[in-house]
């Protein structure tokens, strides 16, 4: 059952239906920034949780806390990201991974026993920078407004069988309920 099926039964009698959905006004870069807040959620909630054992995995003993906070700031970055300020949120991602690598390069140091793990790591830190650059310039430039470039809407009505089906139906179907009927003097005023 597709969710605009599921719609129609919190939908009063006598509401219109719908009748058919259009495309999608989300773009590649939109989605990709929704996965990238939800991937945001998904590692907060474990920098949270498990700083401890984060911290053993990578060889970044003593870094608990510090762990911690970049979980409550992956968590700040996903909301923006998840919400109509994509850009922001993009760019305060983009800003914790160079924190990110800046906290993983001492873990590269040949002495690190956990260096394997942690140059994993570095490597999906590095992908998911790429990644969020790439959904930053996407998202920048899906949803610029300049003076004289909006967007045109120009070829809509909306009004699902067109404006000429539409005009008059008010006029024609409107009754004045009983309460709002004037009464005495006033009501042969009334049109």
């Amino acid at each position: 059952m597709s969710l605009t099926n599921v719609t129609h039964i919190a939908r009063s009698d006598g509401d219109p239906r719908i009748q058919r959905k259009g495309p999608s006004s989300l773009t590649g870069a939109d989605r990709l920034a929704r996965t990238l807040g939800w991937i945001s959620i998904g590692l907060g909630v474990i920098e949270l949780v498990a700083p401890g054992r984060l911290a053993r995995t990578l060889g970044l003993e003593g870094k608990e806390g510090l762990i911690r906070a970049y979980g409550a700031r992956e968590l700040a970055s996903a909301v923006p990201t998840l919400s109509m300020d994509k850009q922001v949120g993009l760019a305060l991602r983009i800003g914790g991974d160079v924190l990110d690598l800046g906290t993983l390069a001492p873990a590269l140091h040949p002495d690190n026993p956990k260096r394997d793990n942690a140059a994993i790591a570095t490597a999906i830190v590095v992908g998911i920078t790429l990644l969020d650059l790439v959904a930053y310039a996407g998202v920048k430039a899906a949803h610029r407004r300049e003076p004289g470039s909006g967007r045109d809407y120009s070829d809509r009505s909306g009004l699902p069988r067109g404006p000429q089906a539409s005009r008059g139906l008010a006029r024609n179907d409107f009754k004045t309920p009983p309460a709002y009927q004037a009464e005495g003097m006033v009501a042969p005023a009334l049109p």
